[in-house]
């Protein structure tokens, strides 16, 4: 096996919490150079990585793989500069802050002959999958109504980009990505849009709220997230004609990656039996609930995607045309909680 040798732009939390461990652990790829101003940080986590500061050094180096992890503003200019250097890019969610660029992105890969994907990672959650399966089986009958949410019990604003006012932060492009990939990947693109999105706990600062409604036919799909949420209840409520799924809790692999768990131990994702969702269903006039486990949640296919990629000329993990439509519906959102309209799509 040859592995993939990378060179990762950013060690924020993401590039050190996510990609680092991932990448690390998993023996088809080698992390070369990292792009970073904090050097001990990088060493101590990466014995013998070479550390870069500026992304003109970084694309030097031997690497076919660039993994972008920089505030999103940055996003378009480092894929850019990366494809055009020659390297396959990886970059963290969200793709870019705007459609236009997007395009311009996925025209200058093919063009290349690169590989580009996005770190979708919420579409290997345990909760996620199970809810896959369970639609995939027909367990609910026809979908009436799709309920996720991504609350958190934040109060105060942090001094941080992720929630100052500036291109590309806040909830909608950071929590809003997510949970958009995963509806466009459970019902495909909708027929409208309506958003409701603002700062709630400081105006001066980027949004930290939103509720955002997905029309499909006769199917709605809400979908949340709130900062100041003390009692979350279920993350997600899926309706249909033959019963219900109800599901609390969170994945567990963002907690274990930062606790430094390793990503490829056979218990990795395997979530606790009091996090489990409940499947009601009704036939005839009786109605049974039962606990369904929950698939085994697993961040590692993403990048074991990439490799397959890369190597095998496999599928991309995650299309960069679905990545694009989650900008283009945030874009929609943003154009409704301004206009206070219904958005066709």
């Amino acid at each position: 096996m040859q592995p993939i040798k990378v060179g990762l732009a950013g060690y924020g939390f993401s590039g050190q919490s996510f990609h680092r461990p991932l990448l690390s652990h998993l023996k088809e790829f080698q992390i070369e150079a990292v792009l970073s101003s904090n050097q001990d940080k990088v060493l101590k986590d990466i014995e013998g990585a070479t550390v870069v500061s500026t992304l003109d050094d970084l694309l030097q180096k031997d690497n076919e793989l660039v993994v972008i992890t920089t505030p999103n503003h940055l996003h378009y200019s480092m894929i850019k500069q990366s494809l055009l250097s020659g390297k396959h890019v990886v970059v963290e969610k969200p793709f870019v802050t705007n459609s236009k660029d997007g395009e311009e992105l996925l025209a200058l890969a093919k063009e290349k002959g690169l590989h580009l994907s996005v770190f979708h990672n919420r579409r290997w959650d345990a909760d996620f999958l199970t809810i896959q399966k369970l639609l995939k089986e027909e367990a609910l009958g026809q979908l009436y109504t799709y309920e996720a949410h991504f609350d958190r019990f934040r109060p105060a604003v942090k001094d941080r980009w992720k929630e100052n006012k500036m291109e590309g932060a806040g909830v909608l492009y950071d929590l809003g990505a997510h949970l958009l990939d995963q509806a466009l990947m459970l019902f495909g693109a909708p027929n409208w849009v309506q958003a409701d999105v603002l700062p709630q706990r400081n105006p001066d600062k980027a949004e930290d709220y939103f509720l955002i409604t997905l029309g499909y036919d006769l199917l709605r799909v809400q979908l949340y997230s709130r900062s100041i949420v003390l009692d979350p209840g279920p993350r997600y409520q899926v309706h249909g004609l033959k019963g219900s799924f109800v599901k609390s809790g969170m994945d567990r692999q963002e907690d274990d990656l930062k606790a430094g768990e390793n990503p490829i131990s056979k218990q990795w994702g395997m979530e606790e039996e009091e996090n489990w969702g409940v499947l009601t269903t009704i036939t005839g006039e009786e109605v049974t609930s039962q606990v369904i486990p929950s698939e085994k949640g697993d961040y590692t296919q993403f990048y074991l995607g990439i490799y397959g990629a890369i190597r095998e000329n496999h599928k991309l993990p995650v299309d960069p045309e679905d990545a694009l439509q989650v900008i283009k519906l945030i874009e929609a959102c943003k154009e409704s909680a301004e206009s206070g309209r219904v958005i066709t799509i």
